[in-house]
């Protein structure tokens, strides 16, 4: 039987992410999306989920009020922007807490508990997503092309005033003509870490840090003091 689950987010992107991660896990499926949580109580009436996916800052009521709302809870990820909610959900009995932008592999974590705590098996996946991601590929814009990159040649990339540098494996380099964010969003469905306003660095490719910067062979690239915590937080989590 498939856990049937909600999204309950008012952020376009941040529920195509959650529905990207959930497409390549198998026992799960997607019966409701909501942009608010009026509409997520109105659904849950007439049709019981197993999980629900929950943004905290949503409009008309919080997530954390509409989880305190509901007198039989299903199992609840909250997914969000904010850490200092972390202690007040776990005190709500959440599974788990990730903040956005949320890896793959960090998703599967917190699912593998889901599927613990409901008695389903939790399947040998992660060979399957290994051998996936090595085929994942994305299109940049290079000059006045489109070239294929493989997801898994990227070890970092930084931001150079309009444009980012893609530093590949092994020892090229891209420069394409698109913002440091947009290159977060486009992988966000892959293990990739904001570490600074002008870096974006692969997970599987660091090969150290301490609290000021990150290693990345020979690299080192600085930990911005606003990313530090969330930079701290996914490294010690690996």
């Amino acid at each position: 039987m498939k856990i049937r689950c909600m999204l309950v987010d008012d952020e376009p992107p941040a529920l195509e992410v959650l529905q990207s991660h959930i497409a390549n896990i198998k026992g799960l499926e997607v019966t409701a999306v909501c942009s608010n949580a009026i509409e997520a109580l109105d659904l849950l009436q007439e049709r019981p989920v197993d999980l629900i996916f929950l943004d905290i800052k949503l409009p008309k009521l919080m997530g954390i009020d509409f989880l305190k709302a509901l007198p039989d809870a299903p199992k609840v990820i909250f997914v969000t922007a904010y850490r200092e909610y972390a202690a007040e959900s776990y005190e709500l009995d959440a599974v788990d807490y990730l903040v956005k932008p949320v890896s793959f592999e960090r998703f599967l974590k917190a699912i593998a508990k889901v599927k613990k705590i409901l008695g389903h098996e939790v399947p040998e996946q992660h060979d399957e997503v290994y051998k996936k991601n090595l085929k994942a590929f994305v299109y940049l814009k290079v000059d006045r092309s489109m070239q294929k990159v493989l997801v898994n040649e990227i070890l970092y990339i930084e931001s150079v005033k309009d444009y980012v540098k893609v530093f590949l494996s092994p020892g090229s380099n891209r420069l394409v003509r698109q913002s440091i964010s947009s290159m977060e969003n486009l992988l966000s469905a892959y293990s990739f870490l904001r570490v600074h306003r002008s870096y974006l660095v692969s997970l599987d490719k660091i090969t150290g840090y301490n609290s000021l910067s990150i290693q990345m062979g020979d690299k080192l690239i600085p930990i911005g003091r606003l990313y530090k915590q969330k930079v701290m937080d996914a490294l010690q989590i690996r």
